[in-house]
């Protein structure tokens, strides 16, 4: 969600007539930096300050920069931020980010901070426009906010409640990407799978992706994040029965512990968890699943953790993005009795890791010997100019490095390849290419950088937390699966 907003924030600075500083300019040399923030984690909290605190001698040194804080952290620290960091020009809310470029120029005119905090939803983001960072991949909102009441997220508190996009407007954007030359699509939403519920229909998700099934061009239609709560056996049906649905799933655990999940106040339990997991894998034997799970929340024993550990070994993950437990003020959690120590969690979290590595390795060792289509990616392999590889992404997601084909490939295009080794998060197929197919995604990307729009998209962003491209490879910057 962080990162679709960075890129409707490059959108509204580009349309006000800004472009992003030129790759090796410094920050103390953009004359506009945004830091549009996170706030599940308190590491976000401690990167932003930090960041802001080493821009400030650059600021000094130079009349007429400006900085701006927009996001979830700024919508829960509101005029902190400036009391803290009096050399910062804008802070913003999670509401109101099309605000931003009359912000900038109202700080500019008055010589004086502007914060401007909106309380509820002002646009569907999706109306503003959008610099989108991909040619060929693109997220795609369906919903903001959040109706759950997970103890440990303060996600619902800075998003608000859920509201979703007529399915109209959704599927008149999807159909305007590829038209534009995009082939795959994420569908994003806090919860996504809860689509509907703002408009009083139970299966609208299901029927969502039955519609992106029937948009020729689209080849690759991804969702994150799910919640086991709405996992509905009519969006498992419309997964295995929509061609371009890939058969992948990101769907958070968060603990295998029936009483912590009482506690996290999460409404699934184990068998529920491992009962989705069960008929997802006999409807598509092949899909990859991962998860999100926290280690350490308050109260939790050596017994719960153990169920956690009885859950990774029975649902065998793709893939696993594990977190510390982070005490978030304004959460129930809190102020929770029991908060776990700092050892016992990093021990707990240590094993966790060990656990899941071993799993995904062997989940991966399964792969080699099949051939793969791979969607040729754009920065996805940071080795692959030493390696002589290209890099990319099956379709059930896992990230793939193959060697250079003989004919041209561009990130958009297609290529078949057969898998040779396997690793614990990636594959590799060493041997010749079985097939390049030319898309209009790749078409896209080659017109996007023969005309220089590759780089200069916006404005330069700062993201004190990471996050991840359309195609999810990276692990999200929350650990509640919904942010």
């Amino acid at each position: 969600m962080n990162v679709h907003d960075s890129e409707r924030l490059s959108g509204l600075l580009e349309e006000a007539g800004f472009v992003r500083a030129p790759e090796g300019t410094g920050e103390g040399e953009a004359d506009i930096v945004v830091f549009n923030t996170c706030a599940v984690r308190e590491n976000a909290d401690n990167r932003l300050y930090g960041n802001l605190g080493r821009l400030a001698p650059m600021k000094a040194r130079r009349p007429g920069m400006q900085i701006a804080v927009g996001g979830c952290l700024a919508q829960k620290d509101r005029d902190t931020i400036v009391k803290k960091a009096p050399w910062v020009d804008v802070v913003f809310g999670t509401h109101n980010i099309g605000s931003l470029p009359v912000l900038l120029e109202r700080a500019r005119v008055q010589e004086e901070a502007q914060v401007e905090i909106a309380e509820s939803l002002e646009a569907f983001p999706s109306t503003l426009p959008t610099r989108r960072e991909s040619a060929y991949a693109a997220w795609v909102s369906i919903s903001v906010g959040c109706n759950n009441t997970c103890t440990f997220c303060i996600v619902p508190a800075l998003r608000g409640k859920e509201k979703d996009r007529r399915p109209g407007d959704i599927l008149a954007e999807v159909e305007t990407l590829v038209a534009e030359g995009v082939t795959e699509i994420t569908l994003l939403g806090q919860n996504v799978n809860a689509y509907g519920s703002d408009i009083g229909d139970r299966e609208a998700f299901s029927k969502l992706l039955r519609a992106c099934g029937k948009v020729e061009g689209l080849e690759r239609v991804r969702f994150t994040s799910p919640h086991p709560r709405d996992f509905t056996d009519d969006v498992i049906s419309a997964m295995a029965e929509t061609e371009n649905v890939m058969p992948q799933l990101h769907m958070p655990l968060q603990s295998g512990s029936d009483t912590v999940l009482k506690a996290m106040r999460r409404s699934y339990r184990q068998e529920r968890y491992l009962g989705i997991i069960e008929k997802v894998r006999a409807a598509m034997p092949d899909a990859a699943i991962s998860t999100d799970i926290i280690v350490g929340f308050p109260g939790e024993t050596e017994e719960d953790f153990e169920q956690t550990l009885h859950v990774v070994r029975e649902a065998r993950f793709a893939q696993a993005f594990t977190f510390q437990y982070s005490k978030r003020p304004g959460t129930p959690a809190a102020e929770m009795d029991g908060q776990v120590p700092k050892a016992v969690v990093q021990e707990r979290y240590e094993r966790l890791v060990a656990l899941q590595e071993e799993i995904s390795w062997a989940e991966n060792k399964k792969q080699v010997g099949r051939t793969l289509e791979v969607l040729v990616a754009e920065g996805e392999g940071r080795k692959d100019d030493a390696t002589r590889r290209l890099s990319g992404r099956a379709a059930d997601n896992r990230l793939v490095h193959f060697a250079r084909p003989v004919e041209p490939v561009r990130p958009g295009d297609v290529v078949t390849v057969d898998i040779t080794y396997a690793a614990p998060h990636h594959l590799l197929a060493e041997g010749p290419a079985r097939g390049v197919r030319r898309t209009r995604a790749g078409d896209a990307w080659e017109r996007r950088n023969a005309s220089g729009e590759k780089k200069p998209a916006g404005v330069m962003l700062g993201l004190p937390t990471v996050g991840a491209p359309p195609s999810l490879p990276a692990a999200p910057a929350a650990g509640c699966g919904c942010d």
